[in-house]
Formats: C-alpha cells, sequence, structure tokens
C-alpha cells in the first residue's frame, strides 16, 4: 500500500483517536468491515511499540486475519487451539503447539507484535506466566554449563532425547555436541569441557550449520510441566477427587473408575497423564488473560459472534467431560478446562471492540468511532464503468492506489488506463490527489469516503487472486520421508548377488591387522555375509507390495539364481513390448494444433487462482505436445485436489479453438456431473458447446448429445463409458481426456486403444507413478507431475487416539454444529450395518449413510450423490472412498482400526477431506488397550507429523510405488516385483529398455584398486546414528572431486566434532581415489616402506615431463619417476599417507596444462 494513503489514513481524526485512545473505557469501533479490518490493525500495530491482542471467533477468522496480516507486516503471532477435549489425551500435530509456545514468550515478554487468538483458546489452561518465564536460561558463547545438568534441564522441560533430532521437541547428543529442536530454532551448541564454544542455528534437512550466533534463550517444549516438587501435591489431590468420585458410582462405571485411576497414578505413566490435572494446583488455574498486562491493547471482534462461538465450544467441552464421567474415565472435578473465563475478558478495562454495525453491546461503552468503509465493485473487463467511477473519485480529489500483483500487470494497466484517457503514475505520485500504480499484494480493495482514499486491487479489475506470500516457516517440517529408504536394524536388504535376507547393522571387524567397517546380514538359517561399507550399493532396502515378511534366500543357495533369471525374462519381454509401443508412436502422424491464440490467453487468465508453477508447466509441456506432428500420450499425475482437472479444460479449450471435438472420459457417473460442472463453470462465456452422457441423463437426451457429436455441434463430451459406445460417432474428434485410466476394465480399455489412433491423448492420474519407473519408460509415455498443493488449504488436523466412543460422537456433532459432514470409515463388510445403528444411537439426529464394495455400483453412485447433495450427515463406509468424488463439506474423517492401514492408504484416505479452505480434522483411533506393532506405531506417527500438503507425493511416493508400478505394467507384474523386491526390479526393468533402444549404460564410478593397508573406518563412538553413518560412507565413495571431499569434511566436523585418527585416514584414501582418478592412474599399491603409482599410457601422453619435475622438486629425496612401456611410474619412500596425498595434489597441474 503506498505510504501516502497510510498517511491519509493516520492523519484521519477517526483514527488518530483509535490510536491514541488511553482511557480504561471501553471503546466501539463500527463500520470496519473484513477488506478494511488488516489494514487498519497493521497501522494500529505499526505505530505503537506495545502488543496488541486480537480475539477473534475461531481457528478459521484466526487463519483468514492472520494470512491478511502477514502480507503487510512481520510479527504476527498466532494461538491455534484444537479440540480442548482432545488436546489433553491425544498425539497432536505439532505445528499447533509450536504457534501457540511462540506467542505465549513474545506475550510474556510483551513484545510488540499482533497477537490472534480464537476465543476457546481462552478455555486452555496454561502455566502460570512466572512460572514458564522461570525456565527460560540464556546460554551465551563462552559462557559456562555443566554437561549432566544441561541434559537434566533438557529433559525436565519436556524434550526428548533422540540418537538424531529431527522433530520438534527433541534433542540429541554426540559427545560435545547437543542439536536442540525448540518451537523457533534449531540450535546446535559445542562445548569445550564446559564452555560454550560455539552456538550454531542448523537446518533441519541437512542438519548442517546455517549462521553463528552470540547467545540464545532455551525455551521449554512441553506446555505444561509438573515439577517434581508438586507431584506429591497433585496426587493427593487426585486421590481426594477418586475418593469423591467414587462414592458416588457403582457396577461396571466404578470397575472402569478404579482402571482409570491405576492408569493415571501408573508410576511409569506419571509424566504423561499429570499434566492433564495441573491446573488443580494451587494458583494453577491461569489461561491466556493471566499473560495480559496493562502494557497489552487488547481488541475484541465482533463480540456477538465471539459469545455464541465460545458458548458452543464450552456446551460441547462441558459435554463431553460429562459424558466421560458418566463412563468412569474421568474424576468429577478433573476436567482439563477453565470456567467463566469469557467473563473475565469482558471485564478486562479499556478493551477496542469492532463491530461491522451498531448493535447492543454486554458491556458498558465509553466512546463510539464509526469508520465508514464502502467496498469497491469488481469491474472485471467493464472499463466503461471503471472509467466513470475513477473520473468521478477525481473529481472529489480522491488518492486511488491500485496494488497489482507484478511488473507486468501494472504495465498493462497503466496502458489501460491511457486508453480510457486516465492520467496515472507508477511507485511515486507527486500531487496529494491523482491513481499511483504499485505493485504489492493485498487481497481485495475498499473506499474510504470520508478520508478521499482508495484501494483497487487484481482481483476488481481482473479477477486475479493475490499470490500470497509464502508464510516463511522458520523452519520446514524435514522431510521425514527419507525414512522410508533408511536401513534400520531388523529391515530386509536385496543383495543384487545373494538375495534377501536382513540388515542386522554396521560392525567393525580387524582383518589382517586393520580395521574396517562391514555391514552384517543375515540369510537364511544361521548364515551370515559380512560386506565392506564401500560395496553398500549392492545392497538396497526391499520394498514388496504387501507388509508380509518376504521369503529369505540361503547363501550360496540355487534359489535365487533362478528368480532372478525368471524377473529377467519377464523384465525382458515388457521391455519389448515397451520398445514396440515407442516405435509406432514416433511413425504415427496425428493432426498439429496451432499456437495459442489471444481467446485462449484470455481464458486461462480467467482462472480465478494462482496456477502453481508445476500446473504452469504441466500445461506447457501439454501445449507442446499438441503443437507437434506425433499424438500425444501424456499422463498426467498429481495428488487428490492439486489442480489437474483445470490443466485439462485448458488443453480442450486449445482443442476446441483448432474446430476439433473433446471427449472427457471419466469412470463415473458422479465424477462426470462433477468434470462437467467445472467445464461449464470456467468456458461458459465462451461459444463452446459442453454436454455429458451419463446415466443421469435420459435417453432422449443422450441420443441428441450423440446426433450432436456426429454433426460437430458439441465440441465437448463428458462421460463414463457411454461415450465408447459403438454408437457414438465423432465428426472430428483431437484431443481425448482420461479420468483415473487405472479404474476402466480391460474391455474399455481396448475401447480407448481404438479411440486412440492418431488422436491426441491426455490421461490423469491421482496414483503417483514412482521417478524410477519414470526413467525406465521414457519416451513410452511422456509424463508430467503436479506436487504443489494449490494456496489456501489448511492442513488437516490429525489426532491419533485410543477408540472411545464419547470422543467419535463429540467429533461428528462438532462437525454438523458447523454445516459440515463426516466420512465414518469401518472396513469390514459383515458389521457395517451394525456400525451404522452404532452411530445412529451415538448421534440421534444426524442421518447416516453406508457405503460398501459389494452394493451394486448404481446403489454406490446413488449413496455418494446423496451424500454430496447432504442428504446424509454422516456416511459409513469402507476404503471405497480411497478415489474419488471431491465432497468439499465433508471436514472430518473419523477412522477405526487406524492401525491395521498403510502408510499411503491413510494419506489417501486423509485426502478426502481437507478440500476447501476449511480447516479440517481426521481422527485415527485405534483399539483401546491394544499394543501396536512397532509398524503401526511409525506410520500413524508419520502420518501425524505430515500435516503439509503435498506430502502425498513423497508419503505415498514408498507404498505407492508398487501399486503404481502394478498400473504401469499390468496387473500380473507384482509377483516378479515382490520376489526381487522393487528397486531391483525397476533397475532391471530400466537396463533391458535402454539395452534394446541400444544405449550405453552410464559409467560406473571407476573403483580404482587402491591397496593401501590403514585402519579407515567410521568409528561407532563417533557417529552413532547408523543411518548418518551409511550416508556418509555412501558420499565418500561417490565422491569424484576435491570439493566433494572438503564438503564431507566440514559437515562432518560441524555435526559431529572433530574426527578421529581413524576418519582422517578414511578421507585421505578417499582423496587418493579421486587425485588418481583426476590424473589418470589405474593403481595404487604399497610395500613395506613404498607407495607405486601407475599412471595409464593415455594419461601419460598428455603429462608435460618438465612441469611435473618442476612441480616434485619439493619432494626429490623421496620420489622417483620412471617410464616403463610408456606409462609413467612414481615411486614414493614413504609411509605417511599425508605426503601421498600432498605429492599427488602437486602433480595434478603437470597433467591438465597438456590437456589444456
Amino acid at each position: 500500500m503506498h505510504s501516502k494513503i497510510s498517511d491519509r489514513i493516520l492523519n484521519d481524526e477517526r483514527v488518530k483517536s483509535i490510536l491514541n485512545y488511553k482511557s480504561d473505557k471501553n471503546l466501539l469501533v463500527t463500520g470496519v468491515n473484513d477488506d478494511f479490518k488488516p489494514v487498519l490493525m497493521k497501522e494500529l500495530a505499526s505505530n505503537s511499540n506495545r502488543p496488541h491482542v486480537v480475539f477473534v471467533e475461531n481457528n478459521h477468522h484466526m487463519e483468514k486475519l492472520a494470512n491478511s496480516m502477514m502480507d503487510v507486516m512481520d510479527n504476527v503471532y498466532t494461538f491455534p487451539v484444537g479440540d480442548i477435549m482432545i488436546e489433553s489425551l491425544s498425539k497432536q500435530s505439532p505445528d499447533f503447539m509450536k504457534a501457540r509456545m511462540t506467542a505465549l514468550y513474545a506475550l510474556a515478554h510483551e513484545k510488540p507484535g499482533l497477537f490472534i487468538v480464537p476465543v476457546h483458546g481462552l478455555l486452555k489452561p496454561l502455566m502460570p506466566k512466572e512460572k514458564l518465564l522461570s525456565y527460560e536460561r540464556t546460554l551465551k558463547l563462552g559462557g559456562t554449563v555443566d554437561y549432566d545438568e544441561l541434559i537434566e534441564f533438557l529433559v525436565s522441560l519436556g524434550y526428548k532425547r533422540m540418537s538424531q533430532a529431527a522433530n520438534f521437541g527433541e534433542f540429541a547428543v554426540r559427545g560435545d555436541i547437543f542439536d536442540i529442536y525448540m518451537h523457533d530454532a534449531f540450535l546446535r551448541l559445542e562445548l569445550f569441557d564446559d564452555e560454550i564454544d560455539s552456538l550454531r542455528l542448523i537446518d533441519p534437512e541437512s542438519q548442517r550449520s546455517l549462521e553463528n550466533i552470540d547467545s540464545i534463550t532455551l525455551e521449554p517444549y512441553a506446555e505444561y510441566i509438573v515439577e517434581a516438587s508438586e507431584r506429591e501435591e497433585l496426587l493427593s489431590k487426585i486421590d481426594e477427587l477418586y475418593e469423591n468420585t467414587k462414592a458416588n458410582l457403582e457396577g461396571v462405571t466404578k470397575e472402569a473408575l478404579e482402571e482409570y485411576y491405576d492408569v493415571v497414578t501408573h508410576p511409569d505413566q506419571l509424566v504423561n497423564h499429570l499434566a492433564q490435572f495441573a491446573h488443580l494446583l494451587d494458583e494453577h488455574d491461569k489461561s491466556l488473560i493471566d499473560y495480559l498486562t496493562p502494557a497489552h491493547r487488547v481488541f475484541i471482534d465482533d463480540v456477538n459472534a465471539l459469545k455464541t462461538s465460545y458458548d458452543a465450544e464450552f456446551e460441547a467441552v462441558n459435554n463431553y467431560f460429562s459424558s466421560v464421567l458418566e463412563a468412569g474415565q474421568m474424576f468429577s472435578g478433573g476436567q482439563n478446562y477453565l470456567e467463566g473465563q469469557y467473563e473475565r475478558l469482558l471485564g478486562i478495562k479499556g478493551v477496542t471492540y469492532f463491530n461491522l454495525f451498531m448493535k447492543s453491546m454486554p458491556v458498558p461503552i465509553g466512546e463510539m468511532i464509526k469508520i465508514s468503509v464502502k467496498p469497491t465493485e469488481i469491474y472485471y473487463g467493464q472499463y466503461d464503468i471503471l472509467a466513470s467511477n475513477l473520473n468521478g473519485m477525481l473529481e472529489n480529489d480522491y488518492l486511488i492506489n491500485i496494488i497489482l500483483r507484478d511488473e507486468d500487470e501494472l504495465n498493462k494497466t497503466k496502458q489501460l488506463l491511457e486508453d480510457l484517457k486516465i492520467p496515472s503514475f507508477i511507485e511515486d505520485i507527486p500531487e496529494n490527489s491523482g491513481i499511483v500504480l504499485t505493485v504489492g499484494s493485498m487481497a481485495t480493495g475498499f473506499i474510504l469516503p470520508y478520508m478521499s482514499a482508495a484501494i483497487l486491487t487484481s482481483k476488481e479489475l481482473y479477477n486475479k487472486v493475490q499470490k500470497r506470500k509464502k508464510r516463511k516457516q522458520k523452519l520446514s517440517n524435514a522431510e521425514k520421508i527419507k525414512s522410508y529408504q533408511e536401513l534400520n536394524v531388523g529391515d530386509y536388504i536385496v543383495h543384487v548377488h545373494h538375495g534377501v535376507g536382513r540388515y542386522l547393522g554396521i560392525e567393525t571387524l580387524e582383518v589382517g591387522g586393520t580395521h574396517s567397517d562391514y555391514m552384517k546380514l543375515q540369510y537364511k538359517g544361521t548364515d551370515q555375509l559380512y560386506i565392506p561399507v564401500d560395496q553398500m550399493d549392492l545392497v538396497q532396502k526391499y520394498v514388496a507390495s504387501d507388509d508380509g515378511s518376504p521369503k529369505m534366500h540361503k547363501l550360496g543357495g540355487v534359489e535365487w539364481k533362478k528368480t532372478k533369471a525368471k524377473v529377467e525374462a519377464n523384465v525382458n519381454d515388457i521391455a519389448e513390448e515397451l520398445i514396440r509401443l515407442y516405435q509406432e508412436r514416433a511413425q504415427s502422424k496425428g493432426f498439429q494444433f496451432s499456437p495459442d491464440t489471444e481467446m485462449q490467453d484470455a481464458f486461462e487468465a480467467r482462472f480465478p487462482y494462482e496456477p502453481t508453477p508445476d500446473q504452469l508447466a504441466s500445461v506447457h509441456e501439454i501445449k507442446k505436445d499438441m503443437e507437434a506432428e506425433r499424438p500425444m500420450d501424456r499422463l498426467l499425475c498429481g495428488d487428490v485436489g492439486y489442480g489437474k482437472t483445470e490443466v485439462a479444460i485448458r488443453a480442450a479449450f486449445k482443442a476446441v479453438q483448432d474446430g476439433k471435438q473433446v471427449a472427457f472420459l471419466v469412470p463415473t457417473t458422479i465424477l462426470a456431473a462433477q468434470h462437467f460442472e467445472s467445464l461449464i463453470e470456467r468456458i461458459e462465456d465462451y461459444p463452446v458447446n459442453v454436454a455429458m452422457m451419463s446415466r443421469f441423463r435420459t435417453a432422449k437426451e443422450n441420443r441428441e448429445t450423440a446426433a450432436g457429436l456426429k454433426e460437430g455441434r458439441i465440441d465437448i463430451v463428458v462421460g463414463t463409458h457411454k461415450i465408447l459406445g459403438q454408437s457414438i460417432e465423432y465428426k472430428d474428434l483431437g484431443l481425448l481426456i482420461v479420468d483415473e485410466e487405472q479404474r476402466f476394465g480391460v474391455k474399455h480399455k481396448e475401447a480407448i486403444k481404438q479411440m486412440k489412433n492418431n488422436v491426441d491423448v491426455l490421461t490423469l492420474t491421482a496414483t503417483p507413478i514412482p521417478r524410477t519407473l519414470h526413467m525406465s519408460l521414457t519416451g513410452v509415455r511422456d509424463l508430467s507431475v503436479i506436487e504443489t498443493p494449490p494456496e489456501n488449504r489448511f492442513p488437516v488436523q490429525t489426532y491419533v487416539l485410543e477408540y472411545n466412543g464419547n470422543f467419535v460422537k463429540e467429533a461428528i456433532e462438532r462437525e454438523l454444529s458447523r454445516g459440515g459432514q463426516v466420512f465414518y470409515l469401518h472396513n469390514r463388510v459383515d458389521t457395517i450395518y451394525s456400525k451404522q445403528a452404532h452411530v445412529e444411537m451415538l448421534v440421534p439426529d444426524a442421518s447416516v449413510g453406508v457405503m460398501h464394495a459389494k452394493m451394486t455400483e448404481k446403489q454406490i453412485e446413488e449413496t455418494m450423490l446423496d451424500f454430496v447433495n447432504g442428504e446424509f450427515d454422516v456416511l459409513v463406509t469402507t476404503t471405497i472412498i480411497e478415489t474419488g468424488v471431491d465432497v468439499p463439506n465433508a471436514n472430518t474423517l473419523i477412522i477405526e482400526d487406524a492401525d491395521r492401514f498403510g502408510l499411503s492408504q491413510l494419506y489417501q484416505l486423509r485426502g478426502r477431506v481437507g478440500r476447501s479452505n476449511r480447516i479440517s480434522y481426521a481422527y485415527l483411533f485405534h483399539q483401546p488397550n491394544k499394543v501396536l506393532t512397532e509398524v503401526a506405531e511409525k506410520r500413524l506417527e508419520a502420518i501425524k507429523e505430515y500435516t503439509e500438503l503435498g506430502s502425498g507425493f513423497k508419503i505415498a511416493m514408498r507404498d505407492l510405488n508398487i501399486r503404481g508400478a502394478g498400473n504401469l505394467l499390468g496387473k500380473n507384474q507384482s509377483g516378479f516385483i515382490d520376489s526381487v523386491g522393487y528397486e531391483l526390479y525397476s533397475d532391471m526393468l530400466e537396463s533391458a529398455v535402454q539395452e534394446k533402444q541400444g544405449i550405453e549404460k552410464e559409467d560406473e564410478p571407476v573403483n580404482i584398486p587402491i591397496n593401501i593397508e590403514a585402519d579407515a573406518y567410521i568409528p561407532a563412538t563417533y557417529i552413532t546414528h547408523e543411518q548418518s553413518k551409511i550416508d556418509i560412507y555412501k558420499r565418500l565413495r561417490k565422491a569424484n572431486s576435491m570439493e566433494e571431499v572438503q564438503d564431507i569434511e566440514d559437515e562432518l566436523i560441524d555435526r559431529f566434532g572433530e574426527y578421529p585418527k581413524e576418519v582422517v585416514n578414511l578421507i585421505e584414501l578417499v582423496k587418493v581415489k579421486v587425485y588418481a582418478l583426476m590424473y589418470g592412474i589405474y593403481k595404487v599399491s604399497e610395500d613395506a616402506r613404498h607407495y607405486y603409482l601407475n599412471v595409464s599410457k593415455s594419461a601419460t601422453e598428455e603429462i608435460s615431463g618438465e612441469k611435473l619435475f618442476q612441480d616434485t622438486q619439493d619432494y626429490s629425496r623421496i620420489l622417483k619417476i620412471s617410464v616403463k612401456d610408456g606409462e609413467i611410474r612414481l615411486t614414493i619412500r614413504s609411509k605417511n599417507i599425508k605426503e601421498l596425498v600432498n605429492i599427488m595434489s602437486a602433480i595434478q597441474d603437470s597433467r591438465m596444462e597438456a590437456v589444456q
């Protein structure tokens, strides 16, 4: 926003009186709408050094305001609170906790800025402010700390000690190095004895240091800390509550309560359970209001909405706790929420209330200020109206700031105004009125009639939504996906020559007097195999299509050889088939579409959202294919809801521009209806006829459509397999779009193949096809991938907890109360109807539908359609909902027995909610008291961590890889894939295809025999985390330049501290290898007193002898150079490996110069 507009707003008497309001009576400001509110709040917060705290209706309003505020100012804090009842009992998404802790510290320290708090956040008990601040501890460079005491201190603050800190709230200790992942920084601290030798911020993904700092404040991770001294007091309070509650209960409920009491007071679990009762301690029932001081300025936005929202939440929480109490799962008086907070909020003095209109207020008002804000008109191409409105404002001395998204739009608008004969300025404006164009980000404009100021944005002029500035996350949720390729002890592996075994870890063995690291593998029976770490690329993690354990092979047996031969034959067949397809495609000729027209550009500009970079790249690739002579056959992969449809619509529009027809084939009637709607919505203003053929149309309508296609009246037809029928003729079909191809049967696929002849084909799929397979299919099918999520999608809040009927009831009621719908996943057809009855009993007001795979296709479609149209509130269903229909109004997903699902399944299922701009919830339940298998627990943990959108691709990558592979290559492949593991299968396929295409294989990194005995390995005392050790070995093996070696050295010192002698040797040997490669030395060997270097013939020819002698003068004492059979041989009389490296470094130039 232009500074002159800013000045106008600040010089207005009304705004001045809001800014300088000091009275302890309440102030009411009316007339401020949502468009102007962020601007006003920014001016108030930036022109005062007080913290401003705004209370809003709920999380959604908080997110909305925070997003707008982050466009215009920096220090914006939010206090997101999930379900109060769940916060205390489940593992919850860490993002909320991070945001809350950051906000609480800033509030407690009275930092200036803007704090946005949803009103139900007041129900949450917080640690008293003084107690929170007492745990802060500042670490300064050069200060001292006690090693053991620091570890204890971190544990007492709620941090978890791990071998490597990867998530918020973890810390790791390696020797004298501490890594601590706090809510606003990831810190590495290095000690020298007890002195702090270095403090650095690190990158969670690479675990490398980013910058040095002088000091940092350690802050608690846990939101509530119960001191050892307070435990006794708290336990006696719990005992008291227990006795009182027990007195009023009998029978089963009493037993349940006794069980609950045992769980809560179990010595091993105390830390986990006591926090939820901590507010019972004296002086501990504190809420956010207790963090506010007279220094904080409080704003309340729309007090009536706030009251309604608070009451609803309070009642929900209250009901929940009473029902838990009845079930004997809680002590009366032990509820984990605070009462009377709303009344306390209204009791704060000197609060500023924002209300759009004058209403009766629940508090006395001392002063009232009315601000007049008019919304702007939307012009979209009606430039005559725009001109008359602008001229009208200019006559009244308005200052108008038009905020555009980028330079192009700015120049375009400048030109537009010139054509309309309206003067305007860019960036600077000499007068105090007129029009000034600037580049910036603001969602919508507004007009301030009393201040004679107006703001217009791209939204009003061109219906373009502002590009959201990415919210700078201080730390990205480091991709924990890597863990999939990570080898953990006990994992199954495949060794290229020996078959399937198990990985048992890395061991250091002494062989012939020297120590080295080996990977230990277990095979069938008692067979064990030790593999030197430099051969670790022969070993891959075994990935198959199910979770079952594979068959292990016997060492030296013939079984593995047979298996491999079978797979090889299979792979060869596939490769043949692929090559044949490829050649056919290369020879056929199709229609060459012409380049984009102006109408195409205008059509694309009408897309109301900002396309993601991936969408744009995919559109570009598709158009390039269409404009080429060869028929297009492209596969577009993208996660659920990532905007594949928009890409397809753009391609369809392009085809119609050239007078061609488009067939859009979808697997289900409902999808047909949904795509039809989106097409109509996007294309209605253009001369394009769109029709639909499916069971939702009458026979007569379908006949008319068929006639229209034959005569060429219809440009685009959307439909199910009906459009493949024998009787359907197209006048001039140019493009076929197939959605979710894997869901069509063989018969339909044949029909599609018939249609494909010389027609451009675009196939859409949500099953990510694995990257490795892309490589092997290059040229057979072109691929475009959309990996970035669209803006304005909130991550799904995911909770993992034990099954509890009251929770389910609560979660459903909560979703219904905001007008939404619920998916309830019960994956057993035989009991699904009793589950429906159960849900109806829990929530009597809800209408509950059922859907499962044993219903006919028609029944499934009808049920789904009723759900989309809101006939049912809850749909009890099996995993049949994994793929398919968009239900933007369903924003709660409940999954029973979540521990039984694969990761990708959970992810796909979770993708069913969170498809609109409301916050959505996924509750993953597992049976109470069930001990989860480690795999299941990891999976649930992972899915909870990945609230990030777009992680689907990464998550599902491993699980779905396999499904995707099956789809691409035909179903009967999965057996072959399982027998050798996924990675090896795709490697074999790739080499078979390349061999058939006559492509030379890429050279493996040359392994020069370096026969030098030395203790060269990474001791377990230096790097304890096995995966990190494997990674470092892999990188050392691949290093082929000094820069790479240098980088690894830096990383080792940064992450693990000074390295020991064995690691020095290891790195020196890698340097020997790199220098040998660069110089053309093919063998390095030694005897008791010498090192020998043999230079190849071809390299010898490129060496300048004179330069070689010059460069080695310093070493003439110990170096002898001879030539035999046209090969130079260097003999070094020394056994110091460092000297060897120095000599090899010195000789490099003598070859380099000659080569140039």
